[in-house]
C-alpha cells in the first residue's frame, strides 16, 4: 500500500511539472502576479501584519511588474532556451546586471528588479540582485529641454499650462478624467475634489491661488464635462506638478532657523546640507496623492 501510495504521488508531480511546462512563460508570469492582487484591500493593515511581499495593491503597479517580468522571461527564453519560471530564476541577476550595463536609470532597473522578484514571491537579495543606488543627480524626468518640448508650445497652451500649475493633478486618470463640476470652494479657498489617483485613492486637491481664475474659467467653461480630454503627449504635465509642489512648499515651509529639529529633512550627496521642512512637505506630499516625503523631495523639489 505504501508503494502504491508513493508511485501515484510521483505521478502527481509529473503530471503538476508536465502541466507547467505546456503553459507558456507569459501565462506562468501572469498566474504568479494574479494571485498576489489585493486591489481594495489595505496597505497599511498589511504592513502592520507584515504581509506586504506577496501582495499588488494597484493596477498601475500590476501593469508595470507585468510587463517588466514578461520582458525578463522573453530574453530568458531567447538567450537560455528556458521553458518555465523555474528555469528562469537563475538568470535573474544576470538580466538586471545587463540592464544596468545598457544604461537604463538606476530607478528603472530597481522597477525591474521588483518587477521579477514579485513573480518569484522572494526579495531580489534572495534572487543575487544587486542595483546601484538612486540618486537624485541621476534623476532626468521633466530636467532640461527635451526633444519632444519642440512638438509643445506652452504659449499656445497657456491656459493648459497654468491649469497644471494650478493643481498639480497628474496626466492619466486626474487631468484627462477631470470633469468642471468637481471645482469647488471652501473657507475661501478653491478646489478640485473626488481626485481618484493611484491605488485608486481619492483625495481634494487645493488650487494654487495665483492660478484660481484660470482654473475657475475652464471647470466653468466644461460644465458637467470633461475639461481636459485631450492632453498633447508632449505636454510636460510632470513639471507643472513640480511647479505646484514647489509653489505650495514656499507658502507653507517654516523658515529653517525656526524648525525644529525633529522636524527637519537634511538633503545628502547632490544637495548635501539642504534642509526641507517635514511637515510642509507632509502637506505637499498628500497634495499631489503621494505618502512618502522623500519623493517630494528628490522628484519635485529640484
Amino acid at each position: 500500500m505504501i508503494i502504491l501510495n508513493m508511485i501515484f504521488y510521483k505521478k502527481g508531480i509529473d503530471t503538476m511539472r508536465k502541466r507547467e511546462k505546456n503553459k507558456s512563460i507569459i501565462q506562468q508570469v501572469k498566474e504568479s502576479l494574479d494571485s498576489q492582487l489585493a486591489i481594495g484591500s489595505s496597505k497599511h493593515a498589511d504592513k502592520l501584519a507584515g504581509c506586504l511581499e506577496s501582495r499588488i495593491y494597484s493596477w498601475d503597479t500590476y501593469r508595470a511588474y507585468l510587463r517588466h517580468a514578461c520582458d525578463f522571461t522573453k530574453w530568458a527564453k531567447q538567450e537560455h532556451g528556458c521553458r518555465t519560471l523555474d528555469d528562469c530564476r537563475k538568470y535573474a541577476a544576470e538580466y538586471i546586471s545587463l540592464a544596468e550595463k545598457i544604461g537604463y536609470s538606476p530607478s528603472t532597473v530597481k522597477l525591474m528588479a521588483a518587477s521579477v522578484a514579485k513573480v518569484y514571491q522572494c526579495s531580489t537579495e534572495s534572487l543575487g540582485i544587486r542595483t546601484k543606488p538612486r540618486r537624485r543627480a541621476d534623476i532626468t524626468r521633466s530636467r532640461g529641454v527635451k526633444k519632444s518640448d519642440k512638438h509643445f508650445s506652452e504659449e499656445r497652451n497657456a491656459d493648459l499650462v497654468a491649469f497644471c500649475k494650478g493643481t498639480g493633478l497628474r496626466k492619466h486618470k486626474e487631468l484627462e478624467q477631470l470633469r468642471g463640476s468637481q471645482l469647488e470652494q471652501r473657507d475661501g479657498l478653491w478646489y478640485i475634489v473626488g481626485v481618484k489617483g493611484k491605488g485608486g485613492k481619492i483625495r481634494d486637491i487645493p488650487v494654487y491661488p495665483a492660478y484660481a481664475d484660470i482654473v475657475i474659467k475652464c471647470c466653468q467653461k466644461a460644465g458637467d464635462g470633461l475639461v481636459w480630454p485631450h492632453v498633447s503627449t508632449h505636454a510636460d504635465v510632470h513639471s507643472y506638478r513640480a511647479a505646484y509642489a514647489a509653489a505650495w512648499y514656499r507658502d507653507l515651509a517654516r523658515p529653517v532657523a525656526q524648525i525644529p529639529k525633529k522636524d527637519r529633512y537634511i538633503c545628502r550627496n547632490d544637495k548635501a546640507g539642504v534642509t526641507y521642512d517635514k511637515v510642509a512637505m507632509r502637506q505637499v506630499s498628500q497634495f499631489l496623492g503621494h505618502n512618502r516625503i522623500s519623493v517630494i523631495a528628490a522628484h519635485y523639489l529640484y
